[in-house]
């Protein structure tokens, strides 16, 4: 049989819509478009370093 006094006692109200928005914004999540950036990135970084090195031979 449910206990509801106890049922009650460990209930916890969902976030406001208002709330929820903000606790997901405030967080920093990376998604594939900021890995990719960063892959596009690190890449460069190899043909810059590349090129510098066959200028100075």
């Amino acid at each position: 049989m449910i206990n509801y006094e106890e049922e009650l006692k460990k209930f916890h109200p969902s976030l406001d819509v208002n709330e929820a928005e903000d606790a997901i914004y405030k967080r920093e999540f990376t998604d594939v478009t900021d890995i990719l950036k960063e892959i596009i990135q690190e890449e460069r970084n190899k043909k810059t370093d590349f090129f510098r090195k066959q200028d100075n031979q």
